[in-house]
């Protein structure tokens, strides 16, 4: 085995990204960094080094454990690298998906129906203490007429 890999081809190979060419965009946007440096497409990396990549709203640690530039089995994963995210990392991550449609980052496009449908059950419920009160205010003994 070769003791030193492309980082956006092992990006792939330890499938972090789908393909290789999502892996180098990520690399040119500044979103895979190493020891807080932004690492280029081309760099190379070694066994022990902890790549970084950011995947909004969170930030993925890796510690890279061969450095392979074929994709392998996903079985074959824990081999290749190790997982050091940190728990608050996974915590950001979840507090997201509990915010739903409602911190909806820019650019990612328009709600689904799904999305519309909430929002219009939300908008339409109508609170408890309003239950069998009668909005009727017209009442028949009213006196209209004065004596």
């Amino acid at each position: 085995m070769n003791n030193e890999a492309r980082i956006d081809k092992w990006l792939w190979a330890a499938r972090i990204f789908k393909t290789r060419t999502i892996a180098a965009a990520a690399c040119k946007k500044g979103q895979v960094s190493m020891n807080g440096t932004t690492l280029k497409a081309s760099r190379t990396i070694k066994a022990g080094d902890v790549v970084s990549v950011r995947k909004p709203p969170i930030t993925y640690s890796f510690r890279v454990l061969q450095p392979i530039e074929r994709r392998v089995g996903a079985k074959l994963i824990p081999e290749i690298l190790e997982n050091v995210t940190t728990a608050d990392q996974y915590e950001l991550l979840e507090m997201n998906k509990i915010s739903g449609f409602i911190g909806r980052a820019k650019g990612t496009g328009r709600p689904t129906k799904k999305d519309r449908r909430n929002l219009e059950d939300f908008q339409n419920e109508v609170p408890e203490f309003f239950g069998d009160f009668d909005f009727d205010m017209d009442d028949d003994n009213d006196d209209d007429t004065e004596d």
